[in-house]
This record gives C-alpha cells, sequence and structure tokens, in this order.
C-alpha cells in the first residue's frame, strides 16, 4: 500500500474524529464524510462537515466530494432553518485553524454571525476563550439534528 500523500506528519483531529478515535457529536456519518457539533459554537447547531480521508484544504478535494459535502450541507440547512427559526444558515469552507478540509453550517441569528476582519473598527481587537457548552448540551442538539434530518429525508 502506497502512503497518502495528503496524510499529515502529526497526527490530525479531524483524522482522528474521522476515524472514530475521539469522540464527537455525530449528525450524519457515512463511508466518505462526517458531518458533527462544532465544540465552540458560533450559534447553537453550528455543525462541521469533513471527508474521512485527509486533504488539507478544500481546494485539494476530489470535485465529487466536495460535491457531496455541498449537498449534506443543503440538507442540514433546511433543517437548521426549522430547529432554530433563522432565515439563513452560512456555509463555508474554511482551513486556518485545522489544515484538514472541513465545511462549517451556521445558523445565522445575527447579520455579523459570521463576519470577517475588514468589518472590524478597532486596531486591536481581543478574544475571549471559545464557550463550550456541556456535553449534555451538545448530545441533545446533535439528537435534534439527527432526528429532523432523517425526518427531512
Amino acid at each position: 500500500m502506497t502512503p497518502d500523500p495528503h496524510a499529515p506528519t502529526r497526527p490530525c483531529i479531524f483524522c482522528r474524529i474521522g476515524r472514530g478515535e475521539m469522540r464527537a457529536h455525530v449528525v450524519h456519518e457515512d463511508e466518505e464524510i462526517l458531518a458533527f457539533l462544532d465544540i465552540g459554537p458560533i450559534r447553537p447547531g453550528h455543525v462541521q462537515i469533513i471527508p474521512r480521508a485527509h486533504h488539507p484544504y478544500f481546494e485539494q478535494l476530489p470535485a465529487r466530494l466536495a460535491a457531496k459535502i455541498m449537498t449534506l450541507g443543503q440538507e442540514i440547512a433546511r433543517v437548521q432553518k426549522q430547529l432554530y427559526g433563522v432565515s439563513r444558515v452560512a456555509f463555508m469552507f474554511t482551513g486556518g485553524d485545522v489544515a484538514h478540509a472541513h465545511a462549517h453550517l451556521v445558523p445565522m441569528v445575527k447579520g455579523d454571525d459570521v463576519t470577517s476582519r475588514r468589518y472590524i473598527v478597532e486596531e486591536a481587537v481581543t478574544y475571549r476563550a471559545i464557550p463550550i457548552p456541556p456535553p449534555e448540551e451538545l448530545a441533545a442538539t446533535a439528537a435534534n439534528l439527527r432526528a429532523a434530518l432523517q425526518q427531512a429525508r
């Protein structure tokens, strides 16, 4: 077996989650992709979708796999709108914090729930630690999303 040229040189947290080595509050899973709650959510119901295979950045994803992530994102967004009473859900591929292609779905309660540095007026921005909801709350949120997703299918 030839080594995966995209494999990280050090353990990747999303690869470990994808292999089931680390616990996650799963919303959807299949052979190729996994959707789970972000542990530091911007809003309740904030979901991440990852490919199980390691691809450092979204532009390196095979087009078919990127389309599969997008399609699941659309299904989850429809459920999030229903569950959270929002009119918009942000969908974005990112890679700044973990070099493993991943998409975020954030129910948009306020217009600045997902924003850019260019909109911030202050030169020096301070950040606080990411609030992490208790595991029971994350488990309940994941269960609600899973059930609504199954019902929607």
